[in-house]
């Protein structure tokens, strides 16, 4: 399967679920332990699952995808970190209209495709420390495919348990969105108010 097709499919498994590494998260682990980087993905877990099984309508499953994503998902440290190195020449009001356009974005492209993972099921398995944060490893299982691996991010860089990237099967999401964010950057020549409007209109 190319990984293209991986990332669009088993990628929104994990973006519903809330999107490798941030380089480095330099602050040392001190608040954020192990039960409660799992507590943070039992949690997100229990919603998605209520979520797909809601019969709620697609729409309507957007929405709360969003709601789960502004919850539970380190969101700024995400957006900028998708922006790459031109988040450091956007001004504080670029970054903020950025991250509202990004969080719609990825509620909008993964959202959608919820009703495909309507009578599955994400396990929570284990949970190890990693350097300054915690790996969750969770199991999803979709009717009709085998199961697959998702990796949770979890750190309390922000001053909360927030997960901040997901690894499906070793691919990280994170990373996938930053190069899908390059390029759309690149077909405005690095305008990033074109970019951010591509964003509200994309999904």
């Amino acid at each position: 399967m190319p990984m293209t097709n991986k990332i669009s499919r088993r990628g929104v498994m994990a973006a519903a679920i809330g999107a490798a590494c941030v380089a480095t998260l330099p602050r040392s682990v001190l608040a954020l332990t192990q039960s409660g980087a799992r507590t943070l993905v039992d949690s997100l877990v229990a919603e998605i699952n209520r979520v797909i099984a809601s019969g709620a309508s697609l729409n309507a499953m957007i929405g709360q995808f969003e709601a789960i994503f502004r919850r539970y998902a380190d969101v700024d440290l995400i957006a900028r970190s998708t922006l790459g190195a031109d988040a450091n020449r956007a001004s504080a009001a670029q970054m903020r209209a950025y991250t509202e356009a990004f969080r719609g974005y990825i509620a909008r492209k993964y959202g959608k495709r919820f009703k495909e993972f309507v009578g599955g099921q994400i396990e929570v398995q284990n949970v190890r420390a990693v350097k300054s944060w915690y790996e969750v490893q969770s199991r999803v299982n979709l009717r009709g495919e085998a199961p697959f691996d998702v990796r949770f991010l979890v750190s309390d860089r922000s001053g909360r348990d927030l997960f901040f990237d997901m690894v499906i099967e070793g691919i990280s999401l994170r990373l996938s969105e930053r190069t899908e964010i390059g390029s759309m950057l690149d077909r405005r020549q690095g305008n990033i108010d074109a970019l951010i409007a591509d964003l509200r209109r994309a999904g």
